[in-house]
């Protein structure tokens, strides 16, 4: 396991790498554009590809030895570190002009998570954690709720929910929607740094990636969540779904057979 000095240190590269990426990202943010279509049929656009290239000079050259992995580059490198890079998380939003995207970094250790940053520049949220030294939200600690029952006090949310929506668990979210008081579909960053903050009580999400959330599962984490995937599975990099929530919830959440 990596020493608590080596991950503070770490974690201020990660944000200095974000900071970076904010700046590429800020200045096509205001010029606009192109887009292009990815064979997935998700868009890619040169700020995606130009952030992702700041974000490795800065992280590269502290860390030249370790693996990366980027959302626009792929895989590069082998070694117990790697890092995990989503340089613009909610593309779409971005190329319709809508701040609800975010710059995603994470460092994995040996399969294990140990730090993460999300950066929603243009939103006007940073949040960043490593394992073991709490999570932050603007500078400050952050903390999940308490709750620890399904009532009509109970905010949920839901994102990319097209998979679970064929499958087996939809008759159980239903039930679950029908006892909350609360229910919304933030999407991407968002409902993550409002769980880790105490605002949100659980998120469900379907087709997901692990460049998507990887960051976002140390941050709520440290604030105190649980965060699996569907299945109440550890976090990989093949993980495509999410259960995340106070640690009470999540386990009654689990209890219904979601997937």
């Amino acid at each position: 396991m990596p020493t608590p000095a080596f991950l503070d240190s770490a974690l201020d590269v990660a944000r200095q790498a974000a900071q970076a990426a904010a700046e590429v990202i800020a200045r096509h943010w205001r010029a606009g554009t192109e887009v292009e279509i990815k064979s997935d049929q998700t868009p890619v656009t040169i700020a995606d590809r130009e952030a992702e290239a700041a974000i490795k000079h800065v992280l590269r050259a502290a860390f030249p030895e370790h693996a990366y992995y980027g959302e626009e580059e792929g895989r590069e490198g082998d070694g117990d570190f790697l890092w995990l890079i989503d340089p613009i998380d909610g593309t779409r939003s971005f190329v319709r002009g809508y701040p609800m995207f975010s710059t995603q970094i994470a460092l994995m250790h040996r399969g294990e998570l140990v730090l993460g940053v999300s950066s929603a520049s243009e939103f006007g949220e940073l949040a960043w954690a490593r394992k073991g030294g709490g999570a932050l939200l603007g500078g400050k600690p952050i903390r999940v709720a308490a709750t620890n029952a399904f009532d009509a006090q109970t905010a949920i949310s839901f994102g990319n929910v097209k998979t679970l929506s064929r499958g087996p668990g939809w008759n159980a979210l239903a039930g679950l929607v029908q006892r909350c008081g609360r229910t919304r579909g933030y999407g991407d960053f968002y409902h993550y740094h409002l769980l880790a903050r105490g605002s949100l009580d659980l998120v469900i999400e379907s087709d997901v990636n692990i460049l998507d959330i990887a960051a976002l599962a140390v941050i709520v984490r440290e604030a105190g969540g649980t965060f699996t995937d569907l299945g109440g599975h550890a976090l990989s990099l093949a993980t495509t779904s999410v259960l995340a929530g106070t640690p009470a919830l999540h386990a009654q959440a689990l209890q219904l057979g979601l997937t």
